[in-house]
């Protein structure tokens, strides 16, 4: 995984000197506040898909579940020196860092935002997110694999705690 680490940061840095806003990864000093700042929005995300679900807009659900768990690696980036403005090169760093030995957690968060994975399930957060953002339902109607989700998320957040201190 250093390899495509690698790829992000060199990517980044091209971006950087062309004057653009950077589509990867750069280095940066660990930023604890920063940290806490992603664990904060992703718990936000969390209660917005209860409240979506709650309220009728349960469709949104999906986005806010993905997004709660992309927080919690990007709290873990930050804590661990990285700035990532890229879905890959973001799950790049936490399976680096877990190959490091440097974090520990769960490879099923890990296959959650995994694109590569998320092709060959209909369940990973990827292809529900996909499918209510690019389809037409508007009803999450699969109740169980919602609480699935909402317990994931809940668990990640709690691990993500342990992790950024």
């Amino acid at each position: 995984m250093a390899e495509k680490v690698d790829w992000c940061l060199k990517k980044a840095k091209k971006e950087l000197q062309e004057n653009k806003k950077h589509r990867g990864l750069v280095k940066i000093a660990p930023n604890s506040d920063m940290a806490f700042k992603h664990i904060d929005k992703a718990d936000h995300n969390l209660k917005a898909a209860l409240f979506f679900r709650e309220n009728g807009y349960s469709d949104w659900s999906a986005n806010a579940l993905f997004y709660s768990m992309y927080h919690c690696f990007l709290a873990i980036s930050a804590q661990s020196g990285y700035e990532s403005r890229n879905q890959e090169c973001t799950l790049a760093v936490i399976e680096m860092l877990k190959e490091e030995g440097k974090i520990t957690i769960d490879q099923k968060f890990l296959d959650m935002l995994n694109i590569t994975k998320a092709k060959k399930t209909d369940h990973s957060i990827i292809t529900i997110r996909e499918e209510f953002q690019y389809g037409i339902e508007i009803e999450y109607k699969e109740i169980k694999e919602f609480r699935e989700l909402v317990t994931l998320c809940s668990r990640l957040i709690d691990v993500t705690k342990g992790i950024v201190r």
